[in-house]
């Protein structure tokens, strides 16, 4: 889950970091009435769970109540990522003396968390070369030791050192997989002001915590019950559906239908308890607006594919849907699944997964 800017600093706050002082608005007149209460100059920010709101025009500064409006009546409505600009935060401007970038992030490859330092904060952070990375040991924890080494070479001191402290327990506390300060505002007067914050949770562990209250995810009322139902599914604006097993697989489906010319209408991924999801799954599906064809697409190693492909020919003869599927099946068990396929629904799977789904993307047109 990736948390709306106004939601990661309302965490951040709780454990003592300083934020600036704000206030949502989903109309022009409540920015305008945010902005005289913060004394006219301001910065006007889009809310919506994804970053690079910025270089899209995201974020426009405001230097009187006014201008706060107009800037609050661009965005609200507008797109950004994909999502809708439903909610402004109306924020004081600070007068930053200069930018630092702070994170903390699970780092693959070291199987735990990585401290991420920078003097050089800002939009272009990805482009900047001198990124400090200092891994952490998820039983040991960062010590006041190394988060004081980590401030002194960004030339800052003791309130850095408690502010890295900080922020590695809102990381580790609420389960996150990226918490991100860009940029970590330095004040003329030296203190520390956290004017972004980026903060991604582990949808596994959302069970155990208590966001609803502060995170504002968008989503589809097919989204919603896909939730209910545990399924993995997001829906997209095109009009071929996709069924996979395994996450990764999934992405390279939609990609290849992307990549033929289609346009996919969902993410939705079910793994080897298909046999027993595939009809909940498969509903989800064609209820989408629009739909045009599906493509299955099956790769089993410890899951066997002939018990994935019988439970979608269970869905699918259950439902009886006039919509037409393209099967693309490989992995433990492809003999039989084929066979089981061929003999009950008189489909005949396509040797490659990219011939199914150019069969789909002809079909959907």
């Amino acid at each position: 889950m990736n948390l709306e800017e106004h939601a990661g600093k309302a965490i951040l706050a709780a454990f003592g970091i300083a934020v600036p002082r704000g206030q949502l608005a989903d109309t022009p007149e409540q920015a305008a009435q945010v902005a005289a209460s913060l004394g006219g100059e301001v910065v006007v920010k889009a809310q919506v769970p994804t970053g690079r709101r910025g270089k899209a025009g995201g974020v426009r500064f405001a230097a009187t109540p006014g201008e706060a409006a107009e800037h609050a009546a661009a965005l609200l409505g507008a797109g950004i990522e994909g999502h809708v600009v439903r909610r402004v935060l109306v924020e004081q401007r600070l007068p930053i003396r200069r930018e630092l970038y702070v994170a903390v992030a699970v780092d693959p490859a070291g199987r735990g968390p990585v401290l991420l330092a920078s003097a050089a904060g800002g939009m272009d952070i990805e482009q900047a070369g001198d990124i400090a990375r200092l891994p952490i040991d998820i039983l040991d924890g960062l010590s006041a030791g190394q988060a004081a080494g980590l401030a002194a070479g960004l030339q800052a001191g003791p309130e850095l050192t408690d502010l890295l402290l900080r922020l590695y327990e809102v990381w580790r506390l609420h389960d996150a997989e990226l918490l991100e300060i860009n940029p970590l505002a330095v004040l003329a007067d030296g203190s520390l002001v956290a004017a972004d914050c980026k903060l991604v949770v582990d949808d596994a562990a959302l069970a155990r915590q208590s966001l609803a209250p502060v995170a504002a995810p968008e989503a589809t009322a097919l989204e919603l019950r896909a939730a209910s139902l545990d399924l993995n599914f997001h829906q997209l604006d095109g009009n071929i559906g996709v069924l996979a097993n395994g996450a990764g697989l999934t992405m390279a489906t939609l990609d290849m239908v992307r990549h033929a010319g289609g346009a996919p209408a969902n993410f939705l991924e079910i793994g080897g308890d298909a046999y027993t999801r595939a009809r909940p799954a498969l509903e989800l599906l064609l209820d989408l607006p629009g739909l045009r064809a599906v493509v299955v697409n099956f790769c089993g190693a410890y899951a066997r594919t002939e018990v994935m492909a019988a439970g979608v020919a269970d869905a699918w003869q259950a439902l009886s849907p006039s919509i037409p599927v393209f099967f693309s099946v490989h992995g433990t068990g492809e003999d039989a699944a084929v066979a089981l396929l061929r003999d009950r629904l008189g489909i005949e799977p396509f040797d490659l997964a990219e011939d199914a789904v150019r069969a789909a993307v002809e079909a959907a047109r």
